[in-house]
């Protein structure tokens, strides 16, 4: 049933991917569903059983540590409930699964702070209520009700959720979990759709073996690994980014090859398959994302790797793990000094942003943000590099916050999680914070400072749509502060402008322009000019960001 739920899902991503509301370009629920799932079914695969209990806990084991954002997460907890339901069952009866339903449901929402109707947590709600008595029903029948009532469920989430409405879509999260749902009623019915699911993000570990570059860097000192980071990326190709790029393999291959070296370059009429030892990983992300989308992103540190691979430890389980990160926090600290008092991990897509926050302070930067959210996992990983008593999480996008704290879960209470939902929130934070105070003052203090910051995004739009009465085009800049989109058009300065003048206020004091790839001097000299002319009182500052997407990230303090 787990599989045949995300075969159909993993057909079905694109349709979910285009049901997201904001016309940004990170149109990503069905991707982070699909990416959580398979994560569970690689899980289950791992550890094959045919005791129900044991399936479905490895299930949800597998989604927590892949979930990715917020529709991740929530996936990941409908089905943490459900394995807690029927744990101890070698088989399941209908009466099993309904209860394990409704468990799911109770602790998904739980695990949300603020829950909201109109979502995937609706559908599951509804999907699970019984009308019934399921004594004499069959697990088929009780199957097609369940994908019935979240198929009715669906149907009415614009009505509950008023931004869909006018949009015209229901909801990408109950959409995906409505396919997952038809897949396991496919599995009960003796059907398949695996055959026919579309080709989505097969691993790169069939074509590299990730072991190759650690056994060649072992014979290196760590100082003369010259490209850094081991970076592997598949895209989905989009006809409209083909139409503006038109995708020639070996020209491509020549591209990157000048940015690093080991690298594999292969494609089919559906993804083009990376992976490159490259000392800027998000350079090849920008330019990979000229011809679609990314759905597998996978950046690993050798230098960090060949430290742990290099050290002094006799202990045979770690000299196996591919990753640095996967060690546990007690193995990290044999043999370290004494652990500092504090230590940071924070979420940034950008060299020029992540220069920022190493440079107050920042111990593990994980590269992510938008169109690529890390999963749990990932968190985890960076956390257990970092050797400090208490450590502090800054997602710094509002759709990584569910993933930290379920990250900061796994790995134990000294780590704590700053909900910042953007890049400026973080960067606030972690101004605020004050070596000498103790852990719950500095909690306050950068929770604090995240709250008084203003944020505004420029970026395109990325297909036609209506929304608050404001006409957008596909292709024109928005004008984004907060969550609002402000003003659109095809005038980027008058757009900028017109996100400043909303974001400005009395009492602000300084603005912040943090430029993007395709960021433009000339064009800040101008907006430079007419804050300086309009607002006498507030100072300007421009920092490099090279965030792709965003032209520009604007704060306003």
């Amino acid at each position: 049933m787990f599989e045949e739920g995300a075969a159909v899902l993993k057909k079905n991503v694109k349709k979910v991917d285009a049901l997201n509301v904001f016309p940004v370009p990170d149109g990503d629920t069905g991707t982070n569903m699909n990416l959580t799932i398979q994560s569970g079914i690689k899980e289950v695969k791992t550890n094959a059983s045919n005791h129900a209990g044991e399936v479905a806990k490895s299930f949800s084991k597998g989604l927590l540590m892949g979930a990715r954002g917020n529709s991740g997460v929530i996936l990941s907890q409908l089905f943490r409930g459900f394995s807690k339901a029927v744990e101890k069952n070698a088989e399941l009866t209908t009466k099993d699964l309904e209860r394990a339903l409704e468990e799911g449901v109770a602790t998904a929402y739980k695990a949300v702070m603020k829950p909201v109707e109109g979502t995937i947590l609706t559908v599951a709600k509804d999907a699970s209520a019984s009308k019934e008595t399921t004594l004499n029903v069959t697990p088929i029948d009780w199957m097609k009700s369940v994908v019935e009532k979240a198929s009715n469920s669906l149907k009415e989430t614009p009505e509950l959720l008023p931004v869909l409405k006018e949009v015209g879509v229901v909801d990408s999260g109950g959409q995906g979990l409505v396919y997952i749902y038809e897949g396991m009623l496919h599995a009960l019915e003796g059907k398949t759709s695996k055959d026919n699911a579309e080709s989505a993000a097969p691993s790169l570990d069939e074509l590299v073996k990730v072991e190759h570059h650690q056994n060649a860097q072992s014979h290196l000192a760590t100082e003369e690994i010259e490209f850094g980071y081991c970076t592997e990326v598949m895209v989905k190709f989009e006809e409209d980014k083909l139409l503006e790029n038109r995708f020639d393999e070996n020209a491509f291959r020549n591209e990157l090859a000048r940015l690093g070296d080991s690298l594999l370059v292969v494609s089919d009429e559906d993804l083009v398959k990376i992976h490159i030892h490259a000392e800027y990983p998000g350079d090849i992300l920008s330019k990979a994302q000229h011809y679609g989308s990314l759905v597998h992103v996978k950046i690993e540190n050798m230098r960090e790797q060949h430290q742990a691979l290099t050290s002094n430890t006799t202990d045979k389980e770690q000299e196996v793990k591919k990753d640095a990160g996967q060690i546990s926090t007690e193995e990290a600290k044999k043999g370290e000094p004494v652990s500092a008092p504090y230590g940071f991990v924070t979420v940034s897509m950008g060299d020029g942003i992540e220069a920022l926050f190493r440079g107050l302070g920042a111990n593990e930067i994980i590269a992510g943000g938008q169109t690529m959210n890390p999963s749990t996992e990932d968190i985890v990983t960076a956390i257990r590099k970092v050797n400090a008593e208490h450590i502090f999480v800054l997602p710094n996008n509002g759709n990584i916050v569910l993933a930290a704290e379920q990250a900061a879960e796994v790995v134990g209470s000294h780590v704590e999680v700053i909900p910042t939902k953007s890049v400026p929130q973080g960067l606030s934070a972690l101004i605020a914070f004050n070596e000498e105070a103790d852990a719950s003052e500095n909690k306050q203090a950068m929770e604090s400072a995240r709250k008084e910051v203003k944020t505004g995004q420029v970026t395109y739009a990325v297909r036609d749509t209506v929304i608050d009465g404001l006409e957008i085009k596909k292709g024109d800049y928005m004008a984004i502060a907060e969550k609002e989109i402000i003003a659109s058009g095809s005038d980027v300065e008058k757009v900028t402008k017109n996100l400043l003048e909303n974001m400005i206020e009395e009492e602000s004091e300084i603005v912040t322009l943090i430029r993007g790839e395709d960021g433009d001097e000339k064009l800040e000299e101008k907006i430079t000019a007419f804050i300086e002319k309009a607002y006498t009182d507030v100072e300007v500052e421009i920092h490099e960001g090279g965030q792709p997407l965003y032209s520009y990230i604007i704060s306003v303090e």
